[in-house]
This record gives structure tokens, sequence and C-alpha cells, in this order.
């Protein structure tokens, strides 16, 4: 089987094959240039966005800096989501974030993994499993998103959680490793943060 087609499977392949070796650095590239963007300059970023990323939908925002594996190549925005700072992507498989999804400083998605076995890491081996964020997901500031994981709609994922299992949809999760704490529910609709009353609603 070639290591192509191995990578294309989920199972470990040889990164340093020459198949693997095309435009990286120009999607790189890219990337850097939109980093070095003005924050009043938002025309431009919003032009670049659209060249570097898989797909970007109407109304949103990455601030920069960004990491990227692949510059961004394979990463899917979905509409009216904000991304804070210093996120990176190891993008080397599809990363799918959905809807009105935010994202806090200093969270990591990665796709790769290198199997534990050291014969296999002394030999360049990697697997690659995609990210899938569902609607309106709240990651707190330095998580860390496992290869292969889901994690459905709605729900929130505490500040420094690093995420190995998927997370359902409309719960709170959080932890090392991250857990479900509980469901969104009634409570939220009354405390916006501890014991701190919503007022929001007439």
């Amino acid at each position: 089987m070639k290591q192509t087609e191995r990578k294309e499977q989920g199972l470990p392949y040889r990164y340093d094959d020459p198949a693997f070796l095309g435009n990286q650095h120009i999607y790189q590239n890219k990337m850097m240039t939109y980093n070095s963007t003005l924050a009043t300059e938002t025309e431009k970023r919003q032009c670049l966005l659209k060249e570097i990323f898989a797909e970007v939908g109407e109304g949103c925002t990455v601030e920069t800096p960004i990491n990227a594996n692949w510059g961004c190549r394979h990463v899917h925005l979905g509409k009216g989501i904000y991304i804070n700072s210093n996120v990176t992507f190891v993008d080397d498989e599809h990363i799918f974030i959905g809807d009105y999804c935010m994202i806090s400083p200093n969270v990591v998605f990665t796709t790769s993994g290198h199997p534990v076995l050291p014969i296999l890491r002394e030999n360049h081996y990697v697997y690659n499993l995609p990210i899938h964020v569902g609607r309106n997901v709240w990651i707190g500031s330095g998580c860390q998103i496992m290869p292969g994981i889901s994690i459905g709609d709605n729900s929130v994922i505490g500040a420094g959680s690093v995420v190995t299992h998927d997370i359902p949809s409309n719960v709170v999760a959080f932890g090392v490793p991250c857990r479900v704490i509980r469901e969104i529910g009634e409570k939220d609709s009354k405390y916006y943060y501890k014991d701190r009353l919503l007022d929001v609603w007439e």
C-alpha cells in the first residue's frame, strides 16, 4: 500500500515520503502574510482569509497570529465564527468548525499524532484524524483538541482542558482529560457566571 493511501485511511504513514512534499510552504507564506496585517486592514484580512482557509463563511473574525502546519489549507470555518489570538491548527487532516463558534486564545487543534512504539517514531511514522466542532461551541483558552475528536453543538469546553474523547451536544465539559461535568439547562437561563444573575431576558 502506498503511503498516500495509508494517510487517506487514517493509518500510520511515513511523513518523509516525497509524495507529501508539495505546496505546504506556499500556504504557510500566505498565512504569514495574514499575520502581518494590521487590525484596521479589515478588507484585506477578509480577502486573505478566503485564500488561506479551505472555506470561510460570512462574518468570521480571526485574530493574529495564527499558526498552522498547512497554513490553514485544511481548516473549514462556518459563519459568524470568532477565533482569538495564537490559535494553532495542526491541519495535516481536515478540521471543521461550525457556525457561531468562539475559540479563545492559545487553543490547539491537532489532527496529527505519532505512534507510541519507539521504532515507528524513529522511522518517521505519523497518523492524522479529522476534527469536527459543532455549531455554537465555546472553547476556552489554552485547550488542546486531540486527533479524531468531535464536539457536539452548543457545548462549552472549559479553559485548559485536554479533549481526548468525543464530547456530546449541550454540555459543559472541562478537565485533564476533559470530561462532561453537567448539561446546559435551567441554571444557565438564570446565571451567566457563578452566582451572577442574568438580566438580559424580559
